[in-house]
């Protein structure tokens, strides 16, 4: 009989604002024994108004790099940007120009025998006139890391070398794709836009006569009408929705999915939603 009462003081007394500092004591008596304990205790404080939304998300992404491993946040092999050890500088330039990027894995007969980095700001050396193109020259060291490399080590090692990028390969000494100092911070702080990337605020970018970049929050009625599809509205209002529902999962970088004539591939994401595809028009 006094079981019920009890009970019920308790459950009221759980959602007053002082709950947090109660589970707060509660815990530090020998402190946060496990990470989600310690995630626990932020989405608590967040509840209160001890903490905002952005700063718990942010150390929420500090917890998450010690979990997640290289080969979750690469740039996939597919999608590498790579310049030809024995390509000429109009070559080089006009991939440079093309993808706005501002480092590139230099490669020798295919991707999988990476020889060096080009920092794209290397080639103001060859603007004037008396300077002759060697890309040998200008080519800074390669930094090769395994698929398994826990990305909260990855940003250890480029603080401590002062490096940006690296290449990441599997099992078997293959290149699996590649990972820079940027795709860490965006686990961490979220999506980092810069004057390179692609023009803010359009929703499908074409990159050749197959490849598009799209949006993940473009209207599935833009879609439509750009690609001439018929994908229903009725139950997904973005391509994101659409294909977060047919992956059956919140998909991480790399991962790709076919509906219908269309493979979309994920460029972009973080721990709570797809930011930006690549979608691939079939042949048939």
């Amino acid at each position: 009989m006094n079981d019920g009462p009890s009970s019920n003081h308790e459950d009221t007394h759980e959602t007053t604002p002082s709950h947090w500092w109660k589970r707060l004591t509660l815990r530090l008596v020998g402190g946060p024994r496990t990470q989600e304990d310690l995630k626990d205790l932020l989405e608590g404080a967040r509840e209160d108004g001890l903490m905002d939304a952005d700063a718990a998300d942010m150390i929420d992404g500090v917890l998450e790099t010690r979990e997640l491993q290289a080969r979750d946040i690469m740039v996939p092999r597919a999608q590498m940007v790579c310049i030809e050890s024995d390509w000429g500088p109009e070559q080089v330039l006009a991939a440079v120009v093309e993808s706005g990027h501002s480092r590139y894995p230099v490669i020798g007969d295919n991707k999988d025998e990476v020889v060096g980095v080009l920092l794209a700001k290397d080639l103001l050396k060859f603007t004037t006139a008396t300077a002759t193109f060697d890309l040998a020259r200008v080519m800074r060291p390669t930094s090769f890391v395994p698929e398994s490399k826990r990305v909260n080590v990855l940003l250890k090692d480029f603080k401590r070398k002062h490096q940006h990028m690296a290449i990441v390969v599997d099992e078997y000494g293959g290149v699996a794709g590649l990972v820079t100092i940027e795709d860490i911070l965006e686990t961490i702080v979220g999506e980092i836009d810069d004057e390179h990337d692609e023009a803010e605020g359009a929703w499908i970018i074409k990159q050749d006569e197959r490849r598009y970049v799209v949006n993940a929050l473009t209207p599935i009625e833009e879609f439509n009408e750009h690609f001439n599809a018929e994908f229903s509205d009725e139950e997904f209002d973005t391509v994101g929705g659409l294909v977060v529902h047919h992956f059956g999962h919140l998909p991480r970088r790399g991962e790709s999915v076919k509906i219908g004539r269309f493979q979309f591939s994920v460029q972009r994401a973080d721990s709570r939603r797809v930011q930006q595809l690549q979608v691939l028009l079939s042949q048939d």
